[in-house]
């Protein structure tokens, strides 16, 4: 394919999260990939510094998940999941269940990450008033927290533009601060020294509107879409055992972090801290086929499925719940996951990784670095007057030198796909390098 003979008309192209008027100007189109590179519609080669967008955890055009998906669609192309079911359905759930975070294996699945936050609020909501506490409706997020684009992610979600574009939002919510503190964590190695203490957010809160009307709280472990946000040490630790106390129940977002991210299958594991719910996607397929599954604790799932034996105890769901095509790129995703040791790797390139992404700290306008496993943030000075020009024009210069990255404001954000190499990591560092020089 080529941007002369090929090129589409991107007109009628509504695209997400997008200037589109300024990228049709000068778009950046991606014809192909595999394993860690994507080729763009000019035949250039795009080394993947994102993992598509968080979620390619396997690399690029794994044949053993097409296959699985076309066999799938040839031999059950869709089955409903409402009053009726289909086997691998239940040997996904099956499947996840043996390495669910923290033992949290009822498994409820959606088709994306918004769909999953909506689905645990849900979930939250029906809990507590199954255990007799219906004035539990007030659900607490976090300042620069992503939960997805549906109105229940926009309204414990906490960035300004998601929630000033679409109010009002859902009644009844409110926030933590958020954790980011570069004055005291600035360049920090491993997780932040300071900050525990805003957990004590939550007691706030209580004194504010009454334990008796929350219902659940919502963070990322680790807070992807806002510039990896780190939590500092002990936070989590002190936000469960508040939630707990109160009779809280504590929702973890995994959507990026689940699935060998930070070394471990998921953050819960890897911050020993275990939630009520945790919210999944991305990983969940290696980005092939859009899915989303919610994790339960037993506690939660129990006291919803009780009643009378004809009765629906939760009444949701989505049409795809459980697609059959999903599920087996789930299954085929799960079985490179195990082959290669993909949940566990990034432990064993944590610390290579948080050495080269550190060597960036001398370059002109670098203002903060945070790395975990194998997710990293640059932060980088706005522009006096243009906050987040400097970050999208670093942004396409690393595209048009071959490398993809994330952009978010003026904050640059890696996530490699999981079988990346160490000499991989040494070429996207140096030539994000490269590309803050010259954009500086």
């Amino acid at each position: 394919m080529t941007a002369s003979t090929n090129a589409p008309k991107l007109d009628r192209y509504w695209m997400p999260f997008t200037a589109n008027r300024q990228f049709k100007a000068t778009p950046r189109l991606l014809a192909g990939a595999e394993g860690m590179y994507y080729t763009s519609d000019d035949g250039r080669r795009i080394l993947d510094g994102t993992a598509g967008l968080w979620c390619v955890n396997a690399g690029h055009g794994r044949r053993e998940i097409a296959d699985a998906v076309g066999q799938q669609l040839r031999e059950l192309d869709y089955a409903p999941s409402f009053q009726m079911g289909h086997p691998i359905a239940f040997r996904f759930a099956e499947e996840l269940g043996d390495i669910a975070p923290g033992g949290l294996d009822r498994v409820f699945f959606t088709n994306s990450g918004s769909e999953s936050v909506d689905t645990a609020l849900k979930i939250a909501l029906a809990y507590q008033k199954a255990i007799g506490q219906p004035g539990r409706t007030r659900l607490i997020g976090r300042e620069r927290g992503y939960h997805g684009v549906g109105f229940g992610g926009i309204s414990v979600g906490g960035l300004v533009n998601n929630r000033r574009t679409f109010g009002p939002l859902l009644p009844g919510t409110d926030h933590l601060r958020h954790t980011h503190d570069p004055a005291k964590n600035a360049f920090t190695k491993g997780l932040p020294q300071h900050g525990a203490e805003l957990a004590d957010d939550l007691e706030r809160l209580v004194a504010l509107h009454g334990a008796d009307t929350i219902a659940a709280v919502i963070v990322e472990p680790v807070a992807g879409s806002t510039g990896v946000l780190l939590p500092p040490v002990g936070y989590l630790e002190r936000l469960r055992e508040i939630a707990t106390r109160h009779g809280i129940l504590l929702i973890f977002d995994e959507v990026i972090t689940g699935f060998g991210r930070l070394g471990t299958p998921f953050a819960t594991e890897y911050f020993r801290v275990k939630p009520d719910i945790v919210t999944t996607a991305k990983g969940l397929t290696n980005g092939a086929i859009p899915m989303g599954a919610v994790f339960a604790s037993r506690e939660v799932h129990d006291a919803l499925v009780q009643g009378p034996e004809g009765m629906i105890e939760l009444f949701h769901g989505y049409t795809y719940s459980g697609h059959p095509a999903a599920c087996a790129a789930g299954l085929a995703t799960l079985e490179i996951y195990r082959r290669e040791g993909l949940l566990t790797r990034a432990a064993s390139l944590a610390a290579h990784w948080e050495e080269a992404v550190h060597g960036l700290k001398s370059l002109p306008n670098v203002i903060d670095i945070r790395t975990i496993g194998l997710v990293a943030g640059v932060e980088l000075a706005p522009r006096e007057g243009a906050p987040g020009k400097r970050g999208y024009d670093v942004f396409v210069d690393c595209f048009n030198h071959g490398l993809g990255v994330r952009v978010t404001g003026d904050i640059m954000a890696l996530s490699p796909p999981l079988i990346v190499e160490p000499a991989q990591i040494d070429a996207m560092v140096n030539m994000l390098g490269e590309s803050i020089a010259r954009v500086a």
